[in-house]
């Protein structure tokens, strides 16, 4: 590991458009030597997106693997790049962060899975502290430099699971903006079966449960690859009105549909690797089963 995070902080060096263009080779290599994760990600494509044909998928399946790859050897940029590289390569939508908006009063950035995730937190990093949820990694290696990349500018706090609510809380109640990330599967626990492309999900019902009891606003923030290999663009969404009311399924459906006009507008972006539909209800089968061979 410590080898791999050498070779990534020598590429960070790179002018994007090499770097970019390296991690989609890589990225094409990895759909031919990872048939578990492509069979995954054509699972959730012919699920989500019934109205492509398979080739289509196919490609679109490819496009993920390299976009994934791309965000992944250009995390070296956010981790060590100087601020002013970032600040030419990150497009704000709107022009700036709104850092006023965000620390007047409690507030989730509802950040949905896309590859380029990372990016946003940086943008905000640069301009205000905040907090988030983070998976601790099994290198320690690799966790310190996660770590120290997400925190390197303004101060930030970073919880685990297992560090449970209270913490958010806490943050939220002192106007830190917490980062939200709620559209894996975790499993049935504090989840509810929402349509997610029309097929009933695992969704965590956080996102509504935390707003209902600080008050807190729902901000959405996602970040995308610019064309061309020139960069990301974060944009900020309004904040959602009336959200989240009493029903706390319905407030979890609407944060899912959002969700999904926003895959639509970069759909090789969204996390399609993860097994989005695993938890089944009423004991149905797998999504994800091969079937057999004739």
């Amino acid at each position: 590991m410590k080898l791999l995070l050498g070779f990534m902080w020598l590429l960070h060096w790179l002018p994007l458009p090499v770097l970019g263009r390296f991690g989609n080779l890589i990225g094409s290599l990895l759909f031919i030597l990872l048939p578990s994760r492509r069979h995954i990600t054509l699972t959730n494509l012919r699920l989500c997106m019934p109205e492509l044909t398979e080739a289509e998928r196919v490609i679109l399946a490819r496009q993920h693997f390299q976009a994934y790859s791309r965000s992944v050897w250009e995390r070296g940029i956010l981790w060590w790049a100087s601020e002013a590289r970032l600040r030419r390569l990150i497009q704000l939508d709107p022009g700036s962060v709104p850092v006023e908006q965000m620390t007047a009063q409690p507030t989730i950035l509802l950040c949905p899975h896309f590859v380029c995730l990372d990016v946003a937190g940086a943008a905000v990093a640069m301009e205000t502290s905040a907090s988030s949820m983070y998976v601790q990694q099994k290198n320690l290696a690799f966790d310190r430099v996660l770590r120290a990349g997400r925190s390197r500018f303004k101060p930030v706090k970073l919880f685990t699971r297992q560090d449970g609510i209270k913490p958010i809380m806490r943050a939220l109640r002192d106007k830190l903006p917490y980062f939200m990330l709620p559209d894996m599967d975790f499993g049935e626990k504090d989840a509810e079966f929402v349509p997610f492309f029309g097929v009933d999900a695992a969704t965590l019902t956080a996102t509504a449960r935390i707003a209902a009891t600080t008050g807190a606003q729902v901000l959405p923030v996602i970040a995308t690859f610019l064309p061309n290999f020139q960069g990301w663009r974060v944009k900020f969404y309004p904040v959602w009105d009336n959200y989240p009311g009493t029903d706390m399924v319905a407030a979890t459906r609407r944060m899912n549909a959002f969700i999904e006009d926003r895959v639509r507008e970069a759909p090789a972006e969204y996390f399609w690797t993860h097994k989005r539909f695993k938890t089944r209800p009423n004991g149905e089968p797998s999504l994800y089963q091969r079937a057999p061979k004739p």
